[in-house]
C-alpha cells in the first residue's frame, strides 16, 4: 500500500500524467462499452496498441483544458462525461443495430427523437431519467467537495501545454494515417469502429463531411473538363436542351438492389447441401453480368445505391458519411430519375422496409422520383424470423408501379430480407438447405439462417424474371447485391480475393446481346444506358465518354462537388432540378365512406394497410385495421368532428408518412 501512496503522490499530482492516466481508463471503458467485453477490450490495446495510444491522446487532449481550472478535479470529471456519454451512447445503440453511433444520429432534433424511441424501451428511459437526475445531484456534490488548487493557475504554462498536447496529438495522427495504421475510409462503419478505435472514428464522421474543395475550382475549370461543344456552345450542361436520344425504341428500366445478396460459394471453408442461387446463377450464364465494386460491406446500402443513381463515388465523402442523411436532405442532385424524365419516364422506388429509414421518404423527393412504395403501403407481408420483410411481395410491388402509368417507367426497388444480424444458433427446424460444412457450430448456424434468406431471394428472382417475360412491354432488369452480408468475411476467405464485390446481372425480355464486365457501382447506370442508346444528363455524358482517362476519377469528384456543394458552374451557376410532390405508394389510399353503428366508426376506402391510421386534425386516434378496405375506430370522437377525419400512415417510430386527401 506503501508503493501505491509513494506512486500517486509522485506522479498522480502532476496533472498532465493524471489526464493521461484517465485517458486511457476512458478509452478502455469506451472500448469494453463498444464491444460489450472487457476481455475484447483488453485484446484491442494489446493487438493493436498504436491505434488504442492515438484514441488515448485524442481523449487526452480533449482532458487537457482542465489545466486551465482551480478546480481541475472538477473540470476533468466533466469533461470525461462528455466521452462516458458517448461510450455508453454508442454501447447501447450497437445493441440494438449493426451500425455504431455517429453525429449524424443527433443532427436534428427529429433524429434525436428517434434514435430515444429506437433504442430505449420505457423502462430503461425511466432508468436513464432517475440516472440523469442522480448525475445531476452528483455534479453538484463533486463541484462543492472537489479540492481546489491554493496556488493560482499559471495560464501561460497551462496553455503551453494545452497547445503542445494538441499539436503533438495532431503530429501523431498524422504520421498513423500516412502508415496506415488508421483508416481514412469505412467501407463498413462497424468494421471501422472496431478497428480504428470509436474516439477516432466518431471525431472523423463528425469533422470529415462532404466533398473537397478541388484547389483550382471555377468555372473555366469545370468547363475544362469537357471537350469544346460537347456540352453546347456555352460549355454549360442545360437538361433537355444538350441531350439527344431516340426514346421510340428505349425499354421500361428497372433496378433490383438485393439486400446482402451474394453467392455463399465464394467462402472458403463452406459447403452447402445444394446451389443456394441455382437460378441467379443460371441467369449470370445468359445474361450480361460480372462483378460489382461497391462502397461498402456487411451495412451501408443507401450507399450503394447513391453512387448507382448518381454516378458519384462514396469515397469522395467523408469516412462512414452518408448523403442520405445530410446534403441529399438539404438539396436536389441530378440523378437517373431525373435524366429519364427528360425522356419522358415516369419513376417510382420501392423498398420493403421503413419508408423512413435513411430519410428516405424525404430524399427521393431531391432525387426526383415520383412514387415511393415502401412497407407501410404493402399488404401481405410475411417476415424472416429475424422479423424483416420477405422479398417475393416485391414482385406485385414491381408490376404495380409498371402498369400505373401509360408511359414508360423507370423503376428502383430495394429489397431487405437477407439483412443482418444473423443469429449464432438454430432458428430454421427445417432448412431447404442445409451448411454441412463449416469451422464452428456457430458459423454453420449463422451460414445456415442466411443461405436459406438468400435461397428464397434467388426464388424471387426467378418470380420476377418469369413474370416480366411475358410482359407485353421491353423490360430490362439490372440486379445486383447492395454489398456483402455482415458474417465478418475477410479477402483471404473470400475465392474472388474482395469483400467489396458483389455480382451483377442485367436482365431483359428483347434479346440484348450478352457481354460481360467488372464494374464500379457508380459506372453501372451509366453503362446500362449506353447498351441502351441513351446519353442523357451530364454525369452520364461524363461517364460514358471519359471513363479511363488519366483524370476520370480527379475530373469525376470535381463534377460531383460543384453539383452539390460548389456553384453549379456546369449548370451555368443555378441547380436546374427541382423537388417533386413525392406520392407515398403507387396506389392511393382513399376514404369513400364513414359508416357509424352503434357507437362506433367504421372507415370503408381503398388500399388501406396495417399501418393505417385514422387522424383527426393530425392527431392519431386508437385504430383497428380490419381490412385492406375497412378501419375501426376505437377512440369516441364527437359527430361533428367525424368528416374531417383523414387517414394517415404512421410508421413504427409514429412519424406520419402521408394523409389522405
Amino acid at each position: 500500500m506503501e508503493k501505491i501512496k509513494d506512486f500517486c503522490n509522485k506522479y498522480l499530482k502532476n496533472y498532465i500524467v493524471l489526464l493521461f492516466a484517465v485517458a486511457v481508463f476512458l478509452n478502455l471503458v469506451i472500448e469494453t462499452l463498444a464491444r460489450h467485453s472487457l476481455i475484447e477490450s483488453v485484446s484491442f490495446l494489446i493487438h493493436s496498441p498504436l491505434v488504442f495510444l492515438c484514441n488515448v491522446l485524442l481523449i487526452w487532449a480533449v482532458l487537457s483544458p482542465a489545466l486551465l481550472f482551480r478546480r481541475r478535479i472538477f473540470a476533468m470529471c466533466m469533461l470525461s462525461l462528455i466521452w462516458l456519454a458517448l461510450g455508453i451512447t454508442n454501447g447501447v445503440i450497437l445493441s440494438n443495430r449493426m451500425t455504431p453511433f455517429t453525429i449524424y444520429d443527433l443532427s436534428s432534433l427529429q433524429d434525436g427523437l428517434s434514435i430515444v424511441s429506437n433504442y430505449f424501451s420505457v423502462t430503461t428511459m425511466v432508468i436513464a431519467v432517475a440516472a440523469a437526475v442522480a448525475l445531476v445531484i452528483a455534479i453538484i456534490i463533486l463541484f462543492r467537495k472537489a479540492p481546489k488548487m491554493k496556488e493560482k493557475v499559471n495560464y501561460r504554462r497551462a496553455a503551453a501545454a494545452i497547445v503542445i498536447i494538441a499539436v503533438g496529438t495532431f503530429g501523431v495522427f498524422q504520421l498513423a494515417i500516412r502508415g496506415g495504421v488508421l483508416d481514412t475510409f469505412f467501407g463498413n462503419l462497424a468494421y471501422g469502429y472496431s478497428d480504428n478505435g470509436v474516439p477516432y472514428c466518431f471525431l472523423v464522421t463528425w469533422m470529415d463531411q462532404g466533398i473537397d474543395k478541388p484547389s483550382n475550382y471555377s468555372a473555366d475549370m469545370i468547363e475544362s473538363i469537357f471537350y469544346d461543344g460537347e456540352l453546347g456552345d456555352d460549355g454549360i450542361y442545360t437538361p433537355g436542351e444538350d441531350d439527344d436520344t431516340d426514346v421510340e425504341n428505349t425499354p421500361n428500366i428497372l433496378f433490383l438492389q438485393l439486400e446482402s445478396f451474394m453467392d455463399p460459394t465464394l467462402v472458403e471453408g463452406l459447403e452447402y447441401s445444394k446451389d443456394p442461387i441455382p437460378n441467379y446463377r443460371k441467369l449470370m450464364e445468359e445474361y450480361s453480368s460480372g462483378y460489382l465494386t461497391v462502397p461498402a460491406v456487411g451495412a451501408g446500402t443507401a450507399n450503394v445505391e447513391f453512387e448507382v443513381m448518381t454516378g458519384i463515388s462514396a469515397r469522395f465523402f467523408g469516412p462512414g458519411e452518408y448523403p442520405y442523411k445530410n446534403i441529399l436532405r438539404e438539396t436536389t442532385v441530378e440523378s437517373t430519375p431525373n435524366d429519364l424524365k427528360l425522356l419522358g419516364y415516369s419513376s417510382h422506388a420501392i423498398h420493403n422496409h421503413r419508408g423512413a429509414f435513411y430519410g428516405r421518404n424525404k430524399v427521393f423527393s431531391n432525387m426526383g422520383f415520383d412514387t415511393f412504395t415502401c412497407l407501410e403501403y404493402m399488404n401481405n407481408v410475411t417476415k424472416t424470423p429475424r422479423n424483416w420483410a420477405k422479398d417475393g411481395i416485391l414482385t406485385e410491388q414491381i408490376m404495380d408501379a409498371l402498369e400505373s402509368t401509360d408511359g414508360k417507367d423507370y423503376i428502383y426497388t430495394i429489397s431487405v430480407q437477407g439483412h443482418g444480424k444473423y443469429p449464432t444458433e438454430q432458428v430454421i427446424e427445417d432448412p431447404a438447405i442445409t451448411v454441412t460444412k463449416a469451422e464452428t457450430e456457430e458459423q454453420r448456424w449463422t451460414y445456415e439462417y442466411y443461405v436459406n434468406q438468400v435461397y428464397e431471394m434467388d426464388l424471387f428472382v426467378k418470380e420476377l424474371t418469369d413474370t416480366l417475360a411475358s410482359y407485353d412491354e421491353d423490360v430490362i432488369l439490372v440486379m445486383y447485391g447492395d454489398h456483402l452480408p455482415a458474417l465478418d468475411m475477410t479477402e483471404e476467405t473470400m475465392k474472388n480475393g474482395s469483400i467489396y464485390q458483389t455480382q451483377y446481372i442485367i436482365w431483359n425480355n428483347f434479346g440484348m446481346e450478352k457481354e460481360d464486365k467488372d464494374l464500379n457501382a457508380y459506372e453501372l447506370t451509366s453503362e446500362v444506358l449506353d447498351r441502351l442508346g441513351i446519353s442523357v444528363g451530364m454525369m452520364n455524358k461524363y461517364q460514358q465518354n471519359y471513363k479511363g482517362e488519366e483524370n476520370y476519377l480527379t475530373n469525376l469528384e470535381a463534377l460531383a462537388y460543384d453539383m452539390l456543394y460548389g456553384e453549379h458552374y456546369i449548370y451555368g451557376g443555378k441547380n436546374p432540378y427541382e423537388a417533386t410532390d413525392l406520392q407515398m405508394g403507387v396506389k392511393k389510399i382513399k376514404i369513400d365512406e364513414i359508416v357509424e353503428i352503434g357507437d362506433n366508426y367504421y372507415i370503408k376506402g381503398q388500399n388501406f394497410t396495417e399501418y393505417s391510421k385514422v387522424s383527426l386534425d393530425g392527431e392519431i386516434l386508437d385504430t383497428v385495421y380490419l381490412g385492406p378496405t375497412i378501419l375501426a375506430l376505437k377512440d369516441k370522437v364527437d359527430p361533428e368532428d367525424v368528416s374531417r377525419m383523414k387517414v394517415s400512415q404512421v410508421e413504427k417510430n409514429s412519424e406520419i408518412l402521408s394523409t389522405t386527401e
